[in-house]
């Protein structure tokens, strides 16, 4: 029997392969052998998830012509593999990735850490914060005086709680964007919008446009539909999109859908001007292409001076190219799995048709909580408390960083949840596997690219501050340590700090 669920060409491989990238070896310093090179590198990427699990590997001869090597050095790399139980193989079936007993499989998205690991492990792979008390209680509480009506019903509301959709439509309205409650879906978080627009829109097979890096969850998302992505790269530094190569994409590619972060961009933090956005949405409109703006980060500004574009959808007010998708996730608490789609009244109705097919609706209660935070000042008043701690996480973080690690790059944004950050001429996935040894969990850049870009980089979030920011400088530096000798290190850690 097969034990091989997916499969991996030579060329694609020697493609992924080829985008790990180490500091150039120093005076003294020893190369590993070829094939153990090879052997750590398709471990890497079976770490990373960029090799699934499962996934049939090319034959010996393959490879080798691949990459330009000897068959004998791939054949003694797969033996080391075999060996460390990170590929089985079994004659007439060929061999395929795995990993050993004990080891957690690896993802190429990024999930939460598990609560009970947090105590030993400073977890910078997810950017989220805690629940901002008292309003989270406050609103649960509103919720529950809300419920009864609702309890005598079937609790089934495909489109979303009336009351909530027409309360995200007035917030529309508010920001200058006439829009009525028919042109609001409720969803079950962000990714539960984007799943239903993917869907919907995209199909197997068809391009999506997106943004280079983009935000890796929703990267994954699209591959798991079966989409075929292609890459845009951002404009130098934190200023937003480069709008020729926009232009040349939208009209040579023609993808159906074109995802874009306008608004403190998931990694890097970038913020698309005005001019910007408006030249975007007549492209898109041009091309055909239905634009996704994720403003999922749109009220995450940190400095007071910060004066925010007109949203995307400004431009396209009806909602015939530019479908928005918001949450409460990233503003409010990760923990409250409310998002909504912002769209002509056409998509939505077919967008609530589909989910009769998939989730059927968003939990009524959480519903209930957002819909109290929007109708008190609770949602502002929580929000700058978010903000505020953000801004203090964010300025911790960038000390300890500069301090502990001066050769690393990034430019400080002035909003949202992360710092994208080149690590000094390092591998982004040979640090994230050191750091899971000394104690740091940091997701590395090829997560948030395509094919293998953005190895030299990662992402650190704004959700840790004070003495544990300054731990996981510390532990990030050991673990670059680690990658530049090429083993283990002797530094010792704290394990006293709570990420």
């Amino acid at each position: 029997m097969t034990q091989w669920t997916s499969a991996v060409g030579a060329a694609q491989l020697a493609r992924l392969l080829s985008s790990q990238q180490d500091r150039p070896a120093g005076p003294g310093t020893r190369r590993p052998p070829a094939y153990r090179a090879l052997a750590d590198g398709i471990r890497l990427l079976v770490f990373e998830g960029r090799v699934p699990v499962a996934a049939r590997l090319p034959a010996e001869r393959e490879l080798a012509l691949a990459l330009s090597v000897s068959r004998t050095t791939v054949a003694a790399a797969y033996e080391a593999l075999r060996s460390e139980g990170f590929l089985e193989s079994r004659r007439g079936a060929g061999s395929w990735t795995a990993v050993p007993a004990g080891n957690p499989l690896p993802a190429r998205g990024l999930e939460p850490l598990p609560p009970e690991a947090l105590g030993s492990v400073i977890d910078l792979g997810c950017a989220a914060l805690p629940a901002p008390e008292p309003w989270l209680t406050r609103a649960v509480q509103g919720a529950l005086e809300e419920l009864p009506p609702y309890a005598h019903t079937h609790g089934d509301y495909p489109a979303g709680l009336p009351a909530l959709r027409s309360m995200i439509a007035d917030r529309y309205t508010a920001r200058g964007i006439p829009t009525m409650p028919e042109q609001i879906m409720v969803t079950t978080g962000a990714m539960g919008a984007m799943d239903a627009i993917c869907h919907l829109f995209g199909g197997r097979g068809e391009r999506i446009a997106v943004e280079s890096p983009s935000y890796a969850n929703i990267l994954q998302l699209m591959r798991e539909a079966g989409a075929r992505l292609v890459p845009v790269a951002m404009a130098e530094g934190l200023t937003g999109w480069d709008l020729d190569r926009w232009r040349q994409v939208l009209r040579e590619a023609a993808p159906r859908i074109a995802y874009v972060v306008a608004d403190f961009h998931n990694p890097t933090g970038a913020l698309a001007d005005e001019d910007q956005r408006r030249r975007l949405v007549d492209a898109a409109r041009s091309a055909g292409t239905v634009l996704v703006a994720d403003e999922t980060m749109t009220e995450l500004w940190l400095e007071p001076d910060v004066e925010m574009p007109p949203p995307v959808c400004a431009f396209d007010p009806a909602g015939s190219t530019v479908v928005t998708v918001g949450s409460a996730s990233k503003a409010f608490w990760a923990g409250m799995r409310i998002g909504w789609v912002r769209a002509s009244p056409e998509a939505i109705r077919s967008l609530v048709a589909a989910r009769a097919y998939a989730d059927l609706g968003t939990p009524v209660l959480e519903q209930l909580a957002v819909n109290w935070l929007f109708g008190t000042d609770g949602w502002e008043q929580a929000v700058e408390v978010r903000r505020a701690q953000a801004r203090e996480n964010r300025d911790a973080l960038v000390a300890a960083v500069r301090r502990e690690l001066p050769g690393w790059e990034f430019e400080v944004p002035r909003g949202g949840l992360t710092l994208w950050v080149r690590a000094g001429g390092l591998s982004g996935s040979r640090l994230a596997e050191a750091g899971e040894r000394v104690g740091v969990r940091v997701p590395s850049g090829p997560r948030f690219g395509v094919d293998g870009a953005f190895e030299g980089y990662v992402r650190l979030p704004f959700t840790v501050g004070g003495a544990v920011a300054e731990e996981a400088a510390v532990r990030l530096a050991a673990a670059a340590r680690v990658v530049e000798s090429g083993g283990t290190t002797g530094v010792e850690v704290s394990r006293a700090f709570v990420a």
